[in-house]
């Protein structure tokens, strides 16, 4: 098997040792799932283990623990691996400036659709961005969707998980990162300067960008809707706003006639 198919399968681990080899064994590992209402002892072990890897820790009942372990005996315990393995922040800062240049992050605000956020992950490659940031919860993680949807580029692009996300904004603003929303109602999207540090803001189609986050931006810029519709893909709203981050860097102007 190539390193590109094992990257596209996502792992499932079940049973109580199994789960326990898994997290001791350093590979990245993206949700640990316990029956509900254990708490206590090799449970309580699990948990403690899990958290201190990153991953996302979820209290389930039988029926979805069945479903993941297959014919295995899960012993009220699951883990899922990630496809690729999480940053921090402060790596994605540090990628900037090795590099020479101003922070150009992308959050993704409550994306639950693997396939955008792959789409968004692959997009950021392309326009020079220098990292992902997303929620611990209420956002698709790294499964093989979405390192699939990425077309390969999360192998080239850091994601990092925050617990927090306005908290992580609010850290970034701190060290000259302006925060863009894209959202409705907002100035126009060419009309704003993406000078110095960027974060562009993301957020899903129902939803939008979400209350907290939104005010803890300090701009909102919006895209020209000119059919029926009222609200593009995440995705594409995003990539169309990453572009405009990457050609004002570029010092490229639109051509007058």
């Amino acid at each position: 098997m190539d390193q590109h198919s094992e990257q596209e399968q996502t792992l499932i681990v079940a049973g109580r040792n199994a789960v326990t080899e898994l997290l001791k064994s350093g590979r990245p590992v993206d949700t640990l799932y316990l029956r509900r209402g254990e708490q206590g002892g090799t449970a309580a072990k699990l948990a403690a283990m899990a958290k201190q890897a990153g991953a996302v820790v979820k209290q389930v009942d039988d029926k979805k623990l069945d479903a993941l372990a297959g014919n295995v005996n899960h012993q009220g315990v699951a883990a899922a691996a990630a496809a690729a393995q999480y940053a921090t922040v402060e790596q994605i800062l540090e990628r900037a400036e090795e590099r020479g240049e101003q922070p150009f992050l992308i959050l993704a605000d409550e994306i639950e659709d693997p396939h955008n956020l792959g789409a968004i992950i692959r997009t950021a490659e392309a326009a020079g961005a220098h990292g992902v940031l997303i929620p611990k919860r209420r956002s698709a993680s790294l499964t093989a969707a979405v390192y699939k949807a990425s077309a390969g580029a999360l192998s080239h692009m850091p994601v990092a998980r925050v617990s927090n996300l306005v908290a992580a904004m609010e850290e970034l603003k701190k060290r000259g990162i302006w925060m863009y929303a894209a959202d409705m109602d907002g100035q126009p999207w060419c009309g704003v300067s993406y000078d110095g540090g960027v974060g562009v803001v993301i957020g899903s189609e129902g939803r939008g960008v979400t209350r907290l986050v939104k005010q803890t931006c300090d701009f909102v810029v919006s895209l020209p809707m000119l059919g029926k519709v009222n609200s593009l893909n995440a995705s594409v709203a995003g990539g169309i706003l990453m572009y405009e981050v990457a050609r004002q860097r570029l010092g490229q102007n639109a051509v007058n006639k």
